[in-house]
């Protein structure tokens, strides 16, 4: 993408795209995107572009802190996925991913809190002060979100802060420290959520995505949810709704 510029917000390299110049210029709101687990930093990038939302809307996007290429271990909690652009929030130990899809003891991994998750989080939250103050972000004009540990990340951050949000966007992401996090859902009343996933999802399993958007609704956060015929991914229709949502959560 030609139009788009980076800088270093609290250590992390962001993506700025949008607004007036097409790098993130102007005093519109803004969109923050966070990549998934093993995706390079600028993995969403090209989503900017494909989404129908107002000139104005700036879109930020965050490369996570941690290199999978440099991060290795026995029990495939980092490991070398093979291109040195790989990145990660938080390690994550895929075989016991695995392990937990294959035995259905999915329960143990939405109640645990992962190790490095306050770590990624404080230092996503000093990234977004950052932003919203170098970016002149009207307040409450600021929409979070992501895909998979992306969409988990920016959950996490909305439900233990009070940072004024518009809307959260989850892409394909799941429940963990589950007990903070419905403890702290009635502190989010009212905001606005869009989330998505695929029913084959091989990764995230899609009865846990359910359960999370019927928390949701529960604690009165207006949920908009998409499921749609496929796995770990973000199809065109989602695409498309996430237009209509950025649009209407950020109609002043």
């Amino acid at each position: 993408m030609s139009q788009m510029r980076k800088e270093k917000f609290a250590g992390l390299d962001v993506v700025l795209t949008g607004g007036s110049d097409g790098q993130g210029g102007g005093n519109g709101p803004l969109c923050v995107l966070l990549h998934g687990f093993g995706a390079p930093g600028t993995d969403l990038v090209p989503l900017a572009r494909m989404l129908n939302v107002p000139q104005d809307l700036r879109f930020a996007f965050p490369a996570a802190p941690l290199s999978l290429a440099e991060e290795t271990d026995e029990d495939g909690g980092g490991g070398d996925f093979g291109f040195a652009e790989a990145r990660a929030w938080w390690l994550i130990d895929m075989n016991k991913i695995q392990r937990a899809l294959y035995t259905g003891g999915w329960r143990e991994i939405s109640r645990e809190e992962p190790e490095g998750l306050t770590a990624a989080r404080e230092q996503l939250s000093q990234a977004l002060d950052e932003l919203q103050a170098k970016l002149n972000v009207p307040t409450g004009q600021l929409v979070l979100g992501g895909f998979s540990q992306g969409a988990m990340l920016s959950m996490d951050l909305a439900l233990r802060g009070s940072r004024p949000l518009a809307g959260l966007v989850l892409w394909s992401g799941t429940i963990i420290a589950e007990n903070i996090w419905l403890q702290s859902l009635k502190n989010r009343r009212g905001l606005p959520i869009l989330q998505s996933h695929g029913q084959q999802d091989p990764i995230l399993p899609f009865p846990v995505a359910l359960s999370l958007r019927d928390h949701l609704l529960e604690a009165g956060l207006p949920t908009e949810f998409l499921s749609f015929h496929g796995g770990h991914e973000i199809p065109l229709p989602v695409l498309q709704a996430t237009s209509r949502f950025l649009t209407k959560a950020l109609a002043t």
